[in-house]
């Protein structure tokens, strides 16, 4: 017996742009190739080629999906073992507000089948905007683009101190960012839309990167645009709808978007 055809639609295409403003200094690890005199104990992540800072759209998108899966309650699975395990919620349904958004990878109930879901969300790395590249390349500081934080381990018994450095992008640095949403299910489209703004708000009261509850990684996203592109833009080329924004909140964006229409 045949199996059913299942097809992926491409109903429109919808892109949001803007800024990543770091309200305080933020840390995305990168890796240390190895520890030099002299040498910053925690570096942050680098595009290899520039030596410049930027924001890993898994990192973000990484950070989105585990606080959906957090305010929605969702039940974790392991994947993995040993100090490589991690919990995250992983399933089978194509309903799952989870899932259908970010993507979902696993065996069936029988576990000899593996199911996937696709992603209907992008998150593309966010790059320093012109601006904040020109300030960081004219500041004075031991590192290029970024800052060093010292920090003390202090013993409770003796006081003895254990010193560490913490490479930081500075407060105020400023990350063009792109997110775009594929719509697939029209009775999905305004929930995952929803869900994807609401998130961003919950980003900006925790945190990304590392060290958070010490203050680290404070961010706030401005919407610049609001782009729609139907599956007609790619076939009979429609015209795109541009909303320009031009600088807005989140608690902004979700008043334009319950006016949207899938």
């Amino acid at each position: 017996m045949m199996n059913e055809i299942e097809t992926r639609p491409i109903l429109a295409k919808y892109i949001l742009t803007g800024k990543i403003i770091l309200k305080t200094g933020t840390r995305i690890g990168g890796t240390d190739l190895g520890i030099s005199i002299g040498g910053i104990d925690n570096p942050i992540i680098r595009n290899p080629l520039t030596g410049e800072p930027y924001i890993p759209g898994s990192s973000l998108k990484g950070k989105m999906r585990s606080l959906l899966e957090r305010i929605k309650k969702a039940p974790l699975q392991s994947f993995g073992s040993g100090r490589n395990a991690v919990r995250r919620h992983e399933c089978t349904n194509r309903d799952c507000e989870i899932c259908r958004l970010f993507g979902s990878s696993t065996k069936s109930q029988n576990g000899e089948e593996r199911q996937n879901i696709p992603s209907r969300i992008i998150v593309r790395d966010a790059h320093l905007t012109e601006e904040s590249k020109m300030r960081l390349e004219n500041m004075e500081t031991d590192v290029p683009y970024a800052e060093w934080k010292m920090e003390n381990g202090l013993d409770r018994i003796t006081c003895h101190a254990s010193p560490r450095s913490n490479e930081r992008v500075p407060a105020g640095t400023e990350f063009a960012f792109e997110i775009i949403y594929t719509a697939e299910n029209k009775d999905h489209f305004s929930k995952d839309l929803q869900n994807i703004i609401n998130l961003l708000e919950l980003v900006e009261d925790e945190y990304i990167g590392s060290s958070g509850s010490r203050g680290y990684g404070k961010v706030q996203f401005q919407i610049e645009k609001f782009i729609i592109k139907p599956a007609e833009h790619y076939i009979e080329s429609k015209e795109a709808k541009v909303i320009e924004l031009k600088e807005k909140t989140i608690s902004e964006l979700r008043q334009i978007l319950s006016q949207v229409k899938g």
